[in-house]
């Protein structure tokens, strides 16, 4: 997920198609009282879901040739053939949309966040502002939430799967690091096999009646920098050896710094945001390059 930074942007207009496999999404709460306030998140445990994955149209190959990092040195292979974690934003990454833009759209206040957004991006907002303001805007209900999960089924991106399929046969530790909500997030792990532990992502809190209340500020992903915070007590808590982060935007190339990711590989698949992937390690726009990478 993107944070509110000024950069060019290239968008990639997907087309969907329903994955074949029926499942049928189910619903749990999970109730997390929080003592001062009485409020509860709502926590999504899905049993099974609907999947959609989505065809992307490829970047032309002229569109990176700009980029000298567009093929990776000897030291980058190296490092990312190594990896013992790794580290996926979802929002335009794992997944092909924004969660907050989709959700609100669902809720009826699509225009008024994006036209918020929109100038947020001319300025410097801090992240924690940014997600305020937007949700202020529209204050999603414990049940629009629950409609939306059912009605919304994760939009995944081309050949995700596969690589993480890839990564977990060697052993490698798979993260989803977002600053978008666990609740919309829970559905994407369980398609992925990604275990809740290893989430690290904002949660929605809601009273007792189901009524908007705001968002747990005690998520280091909350705030800005907060990604680079989650790589890090990932690393101090497990002790990798080589960790690596992909995303698409500024917040996921933060995570590269002293005690964080060692290599940072910008995928470019939905959005290519130019100024982060001059900046990185490594720019792909499919998936296919890394899992290739691996053999």
């Amino acid at each position: 997920m993107e944070g509110l930074v000024h950069s060019r942007i290239s968008p990639i207009h997907p087309t969907c198609r329903q994955y074949r496999s029926r499942f049928i999404p189910a619903f749990s709460l999970h109730l997390k009282r929080n003592l001062t306030g009485g409020r509860i998140g709502f926590m999504k445990h899905p049993q099974s879901l609907n999947s959609v994955t989505a065809s992307v149209q490829p970047l032309e190959a002229s569109s990176l040739s700009r980029f000298n990092n567009a093929v990776p040195s000897k030291e980058v292979l190296e490092l990312w053939r190594s990896a013992d974690a790794v580290c996926f934003d979802v929002d335009s990454t794992v997944c092909l949309d924004e969660g907050i833009d989709e959700l609100a759209e669902f809720c009826g206040a699509g225009k008024a966040v994006a036209e918020w957004t929109a100038k947020a991006m001319g300025g410097s907002v801090p992240f924690e502002e940014a997600l305020a303001a937007r949700l202020s805007l529209f204050k999603p209900s414990l049940s629009q939430v629950q409609d939306f999960l059912e009605k919304r089924p994760p939009k995944i991106s081309p050949g995700i799967d596969e690589l993480v399929k890839k990564l977990k046969a060697k052993s490698t530790n798979v993260y989803l690091i977002s600053g978008g909500f666990r609740q919309m997030i829970n559905p994407v792990a369980s398609i992925l096999s990604i275990p809740p532990e290893n989430i690290f992502a904002n949660q929605l809190l809601f009273g007792s009646s189901g009524e908007f209340t705001g968002f747990d500020a005690n998520e280091p992903t909350s705030r800005s920098g907060g990604k680079a915070t989650a790589v890090q007590q990932i690393r101090k808590a497990h002790g990798y050896n080589t960790l690596v982060m992909i995303g698409d935007g500024a917040t996921d190339l933060e995570a590269r710094k002293p005690g964080g990711a060692d290599l940072f590989v910008c995928y470019a698949g939905v959005q290519l945001r130019e100024a982060v992937a001059a900046k990185a390690d490594w720019v792909v726009i499919n998936f296919k390059d890394l899992i290739s990478s691996l053999e």
